[in-house]
This record gives C-alpha cells, sequence and structure tokens, in this order.
C-alpha cells in the first residue's frame, strides 16, 4: 500500500485491524486484541516511548507466536503510521533468534539488517557486563 492509499485521517493501524480482523480466526483475533489494546490505549495517552518495550508478559504469556508476531506489527503500524512493516528473524548468537520490525525497504536490505545484528549483539554485551557489575556489588541483576 502507498502513503496516497493510507486513510487520510491518519488511522493505519484501525486499516491494519480490519484486515486482520477479516484474515483471522475470531478467537485469534480476540486474543490479539487483549494483547494491543493495552498498548494502543498508553501510545494515544502517553504518546510514543523513546525506547524499545516488549509486549507484557503475562498477556503474552502462552500466545501462539504468530498471534505475538502480529502484535508486533499492529503496534509498529501505530507508532510509525505505516502498513509497509515487516518482521523480520535475525539469528544472533549470543541470544538466539530476534524478531525485529522494521520498514519495508530496511528488512529487504542484508546491510542494514547486519548493522541491526551488530546493535543487538552490542547492547547484549553491554547489558552482560552491567549485570556482572550488579552481581559483584551485590546489587539487582534483574534489568
Amino acid at each position: 500500500m502507498n502513503d496516497d492509499e493510507l486513510p487520510h485521517d491518519g488511522r493505519a493501524v484501525e486499516v491494519y485491524l480490519d484486515l486482520l480482523r477479516v484474515r483471522m480466526p475470531e478467537e485469534e483475533y480476540a486474543q490479539l486484541l487483549d494483547v494491543v489494546d493495552p498498548v494502543l490505549r498508553a501510545i494515544d495517552e502517553q504518546g510514543v516511548p523513546s525506547a524499545d518495550f516488549p509486549l507484557d508478559a503475562a498477556q503474552a504469556e502462552g500466545l501462539p507466536q504468530e498471534i505475538r508476531d502480529e502484535a508486533a506489527l499492529v503496534i509498529a503500524t501505530a507508532v510509525t503510521g505505516r502498513l509497509d512493516n515487516e518482521l523480520v528473524v535475525l539469528d544472533i548468537e549470543e541470544t538466539g533468534p530476534v524478531r525485529v520490525v522494521t520498514d519495508a525497504a530496511t528488512a529487504a536490505d542484508p546491510g542494514r539488517l547486519t548493522e541491526i545484528a551488530d546493535y543487538i549483539r552490542d547492547r547484549h554485551r553491554d547489558t552482560e557486563e552491567l549485570r556482572g557489575i550488579a552481581e559483584v556489588s551485590d546489587m539487582p541483576t534483574d534489568f
């Protein structure tokens, strides 16, 4: 879908949810809404967070991966206002597979995907180093 085809009222997420409603079984769609509604409300009320944020673990627990993936795409649509988001799976040696939502151009660019994977690796190493420092300092390590 081109930018010209987006609704002029800026409600790309509604278009995406309508497409999912038609495509998904009713029970799965209801599960998806249970997961994304609180996030969409928070975005409406507080704006887009400045950092990445996971789905609520309690709500996402036990959900099939397909619904989790769609939830990530719905949230990305709300954040970006675009319908061309794609989910890619990057194989990161240190952490295993990492799911990343990005625009279609980045998803198709191996160089950019390598840069994203490198960033994730660096961030993981930094987190592990901080966790080690916290551990030897008798501080909480659950960050």
